[in-house]
């Protein structure tokens, strides 16, 4: 019988962007992505090199609500040349998502090279979630946007609302690709996401639900 880790999450903001586009304006998908799930996950419990993390399914607990404002922002991309913000500022306009609640169900799925046992690697991640650890502090799309944890007990219902989301980003980097580089190595995958009564279903990585681009995917 497959396992599953089911963790909710919340926060007062959450703004998840499509990566191709939003750079005059950052405009948030109603739901979370699977990607950001992971991300989620990831920054309680992750060692890249053992296992991922499979998304199986994000609950919409919260109505759906959204906020506009505008945020300070520099316009030349950070590396190793100093930038002056006082030189370089610009504001842009953000449309976010305002108290958020999701329950997030994802897998564990061990790499071949994994010499343990899938047990081992749930307790480790259980035991961080229920002691409230995490390597870094969880965001919810935007590192400014601090998002809080616990495991769920299921009891809270999700909203009574369906929609066709249409293509949603599913990830932005190859899940069977874990080697450290100087550079990353973006490999952009989408999925066709719809909501029925507030839970979005998530295909499998290498199902072909899910459109990759490029050799490199």
């Amino acid at each position: 019988m497959s396992q599953e880790i089911v963790l909710e999450v919340w926060g007062d903001f959450a703004c998840f962007s499509d990566p191709a586009g939003g750079k005059v304006e950052r405009m948030t998908y109603p739901v979370p992505t699977p990607s950001a799930a992971r991300g989620i996950l990831s920054s309680i419990y992750c060692k890249p090199a053992e296992f991922y993390y499979q998304i199986t399914r994000i609950e919409v607990l919260n109505p759906i609500r959204y906020i506009s404002f505008k945020r300070n922002e520099i316009k030349s991309k950070t590396g190793d040349t100093p930038v002056y913000a006082d030189e370089d500022r610009t504001q842009r306009q953000t449309l976010a998502l305002r108290d958020v609640r999701y329950r997030i169900a994802a897998e564990i799925v061990p790499r071949s090279e994994y010499s343990g046992t899938t047990a081992q690697l749930y307790e480790q991640a259980l035991r961080r979630i229920r002691t409230g650890k995490c390597y870094v502090q969880c965001s919810l799309g935007m590192r400014e946007f601090v998002g809080y944890f616990e495991e769920s007990d299921g009891s809270r219902p999700p909203i009574d609302e369906s929609m066709d989301l249409g293509l949603m980003v599913y990830d932005v980097f190859d899940l069977h690709d874990y080697a450290v580089r100087k550079k990353t190595q973006p490999c952009l995958s989408l999925y066709h996401a719809t909501m029925e009564h507030g839970v979005i279903q998530v295909p499998p990585y290498d199902s072909p639900e899910v459109l990759k681009g490029g050799t490199a995917c």
